[in-house]
């Protein structure tokens, strides 16, 4: 045996490792959580369409992980955009905690007063509640505007958002999952709540899971598990995760002193 036979077996092992993957046939950009800011949300449509229509032929699916709602300045655009967008396109969207605080907000007082202080604010006052009456409501006032301004449609829209999505070797949730439980066997509380059972976890998935609600500078891939929210309230950086067989890339609208532009990353499986 030479010395360079050792380092060939090791070379064909990673060669025929197999990589995760969609199902053959489908490509998927999945939307880290958008959190009100539909001038990110609109460039990256553009910029997802733009480089689909530029790659082979696919199945194309767009998945929002969530969180289109709270914190950024037009979630009511956001969620106008995204019922077009599905309107015309095959789009999945998740539930997150966000959404889930929204509508129990429409039937407890007790619930909009927490809403409101986790970025509920910017929601209402962007279905245009003037801010000066804002300011002078009570919640129990408040909570009685809330229904005449947030369109009914509006509303079961968001209620009619998943809460999983599987496809091939990855699963997409919008906090992440159980590490105790089967996939098939997670509450709605951990896919839409859960952060650092799941988080901190470093042991093995029957999929890859791909979630947002935890907020990193970059995408965070961790092998097992791939984290997509940049955050684009904070940091202006809105970003896609495509899957396409078993690669990986990323799109990201990022917004700088006003100026949106595109950035485009392939990853390392």
């Amino acid at each position: 045996m030479t010395m360079f036979q050792p380092l060939k077996k090791l070379f064909q092992a990673k060669s025929a490792r197999k990589l995760p993957s969609t199902p053959d046939g489908t490509r998927y950009y999945v939307v880290g959580d958008i959190h009100g800011c539909d001038a990110q949300f609109a460039a990256l449509v553009h910029a997802i369409e733009a480089d689909d229509a530029a790659a082979p032929s696919a199945d194309t699916v767009i998945v929002l992980l969530g969180d289109l709602i709270d914190r950024g300045p037009d979630s009511a655009g956001v969620i106008a955009r995204a019922r077009a967008l599905q309107a015309r396109r095959k789009v999945l969207i998740l539930a997150g905690n966000h959404e889930e605080m929204f509508l129990d907000s429409f039937e407890d007082p007790e619930v909009l007063k927490h809403f409101v202080k986790y970025g509920g604010r910017e929601t209402i006052l962007s279905y245009g509640l003037p801010r000066d009456e804002y300011n002078s409501l009570s919640i129990e006032d408040l909570f009685e505007r809330l229904h005449e301004i947030v369109p009914q449609a509006d509303r079961d829209f968001i209620a009619g958002f998943e809460e999983k999505v599987v496809a091939g070797d990855y699963a997409f949730v919008h906090a992440g999952v159980d590490p105790s439980r089967s996939i098939d066997d997670q509450s709605r509380r951990d896919m839409l709540w859960i952060r650092q059972r799941f988080l901190r976890y470093e042991g093995p998935y029957s999929h890859v899971i791909v979630h947002g609600h935890t907020i990193f500078d970059r995408i965070e891939d961790c092998g097992m598990r791939i984290g997509i929210d940049t955050g684009a309230y904070e940091s202006g950086r809105l970003t896609a995760l495509v899957l396409d067989g078993q690669t990986r890339r990323t799109i990201a609208a990022v917004e700088t002193h006003g100026e949106i532009t595109i950035e485009k990353e392939d990853l390392v499986s």
